[in-house]
């Protein structure tokens, strides 16, 4: 790599970290609970290389059996990972400096985490390739050791919960959305994209609150935007 190349790649990596270190523990336990499914060390790395989607990884080994239900498990994985779409959406705007190919490329390696760290990156300065690569392989590759690793002995690790562990995700997002803050509307738009997914939680069921909540926080944004340009017209 470049120097600068270089840099940048290492940025990303450094930025993506901490994520990186939380997922740890629920690596383990995906491998863990993969294993005691009857799936090989080779088939959770591959499930892990190939998929890349720890929700839908969790999802899909709760519910295996032999002959595994094909059917649900894909329709239950595109409702969780439908997010995806919104995400790409939105990243879709900071690829500028990406080349078609290698956007076809990177958008594989697409996960909550490195969108929100893409996002924070290109609101200070340029997305590059390198500091997006930083933060896809550090993550992708921490992924995909710990659940294999997780294979083979993450048994002996017990519950997460245990540890509180099952909070580290939570405090990573916080302090992201925190990053986003840009004053009350950005509070406005929090709010409502919560009260929809606890509603639709508790009375649609299924992974739809993910879906719901983020749909409704970008019609609260959207909305929010065209009352600050209709408000800016009037005052011209």
């Amino acid at each position: 790599m470049a120097p600068n190349t270089t840099s940048e790649f290492r940025a990303g990596a450094l930025a993506i970290a901490p994520a990186a270190i939380a997922v740890v523990p629920f690596g383990l336990l995906l491998g863990a609970l993969a294993a005691k499914k009857g799936l090989s060390p080779l088939e959770v790395a591959l499930m892990s290389a190939t998929i890349f989607a720890g929700s839908a990884q969790f999802v899909a080994v709760d519910f295996w059996q032999h002959p595994a239900p094909w059917a649900f498990l894909t329709l239950t994985a595109l409702t969780i990972n439908l997010r995806h779409v919104m995400m790409g959406a939105s990243l879709s705007r900071h690829l500028g400096a990406f080349s078609p190919a290698s956007r076809s490329l990177w958008i594989f390696f697409l996960a909550d985490e490195i969108w929100a760290m893409a996002e924070r990156r290109a609101a200070n300065a340029e997305l590059t390739p390198a500091y997006y690569a930083g933060l896809a392989m550090t993550l992708y590759l921490n992924w995909v050791c710990w659940s294999t690793a997780g294979s083979l002995f993450g048994s002996a690790m017990g519950d997460p919960v245990t540890y509180g562990f099952d909070f580290a995700f939570t405090a990573i997002f916080i302090g992201l959305i925190i990053g986003f803050w840009k004053g009350p509307p950005t509070a406005v738009i929090m709010a409502a994209s919560a009260l929809a997914a606890i509603a639709a939680e508790r009375f649609v069921g299924g992974a739809w609150y993910i879906l719901i909540g983020g749909i409704a926080g970008i019609v609260v944004a959207a909305a929010l935007s065209l009352l600050q340009l209709e408000a800016v017209g009037d005052e011209r």
